[in-house]
C-alpha cells in the first residue's frame, strides 16, 4: 500500500486533519459542473484509479472464465493485481514528483487497494477451488479484514513513528499488497494443474462436521488464508518497510 506523503520538507506545523479535511470540502465546494471532479484530480489520483482498473479487469476475467472455461482468462485475472501493484508504487511517486498530495488521494488509494489485494484475490481463490460454503466464508472475512486493515491504516497513520524523512517505519499488520504472495500460489497452482476442474486444490478438505460434500466442508488451504487474513489486522504485528 503506497502511502501519499508531502512531496517537501517544511519546518512549518503541517495541518491537522480537520484542516486537510476542510480544504478538500471547500475545493470542491466550489467548483460547479458535472464534470468539477474530474476537473479537480491531480495526475497521482489517476494512477491510483488506474490501480483500481487493474483490480476490475482481474474480477471481469475470473468471471469469463468462470462462464467459458478458457484459461487465457484465468491467467489474465492472476497477472492484473500485479499490474494493479505497480501503479500503487507509481501513485506516491507522482505525488512527490508533481509536489502535490491529498486527503482524495489517499482514500482513492486504499479504495483502489481494496479493489485489487482484497477483492480480486478472494474472487480469484474462489475460482481456482476455493468453492464450499466455508471457504466463501473465509474469503469474506478475507475481504472484511482488508478493508477494516486499510481503514485503521488511514485513521491512525498519523500516530505511527517516523524517520527524519517523515516515512512510517513499519506497518501495524500484514499490509493489504501482501495478498499477492496468494495470488502467486494460485498462479502456482494453475501451471500444475492443481486447480477445480482439473487435479483439484492440494491437501484436500477436512469435514468439520456433517457428512462429506456438505455445507461442513473446508479446504485445508482456506486455514492459510483466514491465518493471513489475521495478520493484516493484527495489531502487535509490525512489518519494517523497505
Amino acid at each position: 500500500m503506497s502511502q501519499r506523503k508531502s512531496a517537501t520538507k517544511s519546518n512549518t506545523p503541517k495541518p491537522t486533519f480537520s484542516e486537510q479535511k476542510a480544504e478538500v470540502l471547500h475545493q470542491y465546494q466550489d467548483t460547479d459542473g458535472h464534470f468539477s471532479l474530474v476537473r479537480n484530480f491531480r495526475l497521482a489520483d489517476l494512477v491510483t484509479i488506474m490501480n483500481g482498473v487493474c483490480g476490475s479487469f482481474s474480477i471481469f476475467s475470473s468471471a469469463r472464465y468462470l462462464l467459458t472455461n478458457d484459461i487465457d482468462y484465468l491467467w489474465s485475472a492472476l497477472a492484473f493485481p500485479l499490474a494493479g501493484l505497480m501503479f500503487d508504487f507509481f501513485d506516491g511517486k507522482v505525488a512527490r514528483w508533481r509536489k502535490s498530495s491529498s486527503l482524495l488521494g489517499q482514500e482513492l488509494d486504499s479504495l483502489a487497494d481494496l479493489i485489487s489485494f482484497g477483492v480480486a484475490p478472494s474472487l480469484l481463490a474462489f475460482v481456482v477451488g476455493l468453492r464450499t460454503y466455508l471457504d466463501t466464508v473465509v474469503l469474506t472475512g478475507f475481504m472484511c479484514c482488508g478493508l477494516a486493515r486499510l481503514a485503521r491504516f488511514n485513521a491512525t497513520v498519523a500516530l505511527v513513528p517516523k524517520d527524519e524523512a517523515g516515512k512510517a517505519r513499519y506497518f501495524e499488520g500484514l499490509p493489504i499488497p501482501s495478498s499477492l504472495a496468494i495470488v502467486a500460489i494460485l498462479a502456482y497452482w494453475t501451471k500444475n494443474g492443481w486447480i477445480a476442474g482439473q487435479e483439484g486444490i492440494p491437501w484436500g478438505t477436512i469435514t468439520l462436521w456433517g457428512q462429506e460434500g456438505g455445507r461442513g466442508e473446508l479446504h485445508v488451504a482456506s486455514i492459510g488464508v483466514g491465518l493471513w487474513a489475521a495478520a493484516m489486522v493484527s495489531k502487535t504485528l509490525r512489518v519494517p518497510k523497505p
